[in-house]
């Protein structure tokens, strides 16, 4: 596990460059030339895909949005300047892995993948406490239940600055979700980061079993969109330095390219949908957007 850890740290990289709502990482399907075949069927629908079935702010929200990122003047923050609180809730069922109660090394392989991750973007995550809770009901979780409410009510802490984990293992072949920046104000007990237990270092869910989850998740946490956001058409993501992208990409389609002109899709981006072993980067624009919206809003 530890090897595997230095690898992800080995391999993280930010492209140099031009430099809300809900978001749910789901079971979304893959594209249709990529469903799984009929004798893969079993095993493929006992895994999750790579999917976030994003809630989005209504289109007077990101004019909002946009607006107030346009209004604020503000210095880019140094590397690694922005210490981040993080606080993890295990959510279990019993004891041992198989019911959701990860161990603590596990905790620590992720939060090490989530520093490597955000290397070179403002943002440090520090493990500032783990709790861990017994309640079947919570831990078979669904996105938007009276269960997540409770759930988060009785266990968020801290401000709009501090990152609430949750591991769970969620209903639909959800691999997780994540609030945005923009929510916290109206809804500052449900903000935070759900994601499947046996989606951290080491788990269960293989290809998504690295980390990465969560480092997606945390993308939408502090304020960044799918790269494919709006497919081919502008603003797509808000990000110029991200290739535009028609669709989703899974698995890890080298030299894809879905928007005739813009560039190779930006497979290799955290906020994509590959596989956790393709992915690798936040661009400079990404990272400069991050920093905009958690200024403003957290």
């Amino acid at each position: 596990m530890l090897r595997n850890v230095a690898q992800r740290g080995g391999r993280v990289a930010v492209v140099l460059g031009t430099l809300m709502s809900l978001a749910g990482c789901s079971s979304s399907a893959p594209a249709p030339e990529e469903q799984p075949t009929e004798e893969a069927a079993t095993t493929a629908e006992a895994l999750p895909h790579r999917g976030c079935d994003t809630i989005e702010p209504s289109a007077d929200e990101k004019l909002e949005i946009e607006a107030a990122l346009a209004s604020r003047v503000m210095a880019k923050r140094a590397v690694g300047s922005v210490n981040v609180p993080v606080y993890f809730h295990v959510i279990n069922k019993g004891t041992g892995i198989a019911n959701g109660d990860i161990p603590d090394s596990q905790i620590t392989a992720q939060m090490n993948v989530l520093n490597a991750a955000y290397q070179s973007t403002p943002f440090k995550f520090t493990l500032a406490g783990t709790d861990r809770t017994t309640n079947s009901t919570w831990f078979a979780l669904s996105s938007g239940s009276a269960a997540e409410k409770k759930m988060k009510t009785a266990l968020r802490k801290g401000g709009p600055e501090t990152l609430n984990i949750y591991t769970a293992n969620l209903k639909g072949g959800l691999l997780g979700w994540a609030t945005f920046p923009s929510s916290y104000t109206s809804q500052p007990k449900m903000d935070g980061v759900v994601m499947l237990y046996s989606s951290v270092p080491g788990g269960t869910a293989s290809p998504y079993n690295l980390g990465d989850t969560a480092t997606h998740e945390v993308g939408h946490w502090v304020g960044l969109y799918h790269t494919f956001q709006g497919g081919c058409n502008n603003p797509g993501d808000s990000v110029s330095d991200t290739p535009p992208e028609a669709s989703p990409a899974y698995g890890c389609p080298a030299n894809r390219d879905s928007c005739a002109g813009g560039g190779v899709d930006p497979i290799y981006n955290f906020m994509d949908y590959t596989d956790d072993n393709c992915m690798n980067t936040f661009t400079a624009g990404q990272s400069a957007r991050a920093d905009s919206l958690t200024a403003t809003y957290r």
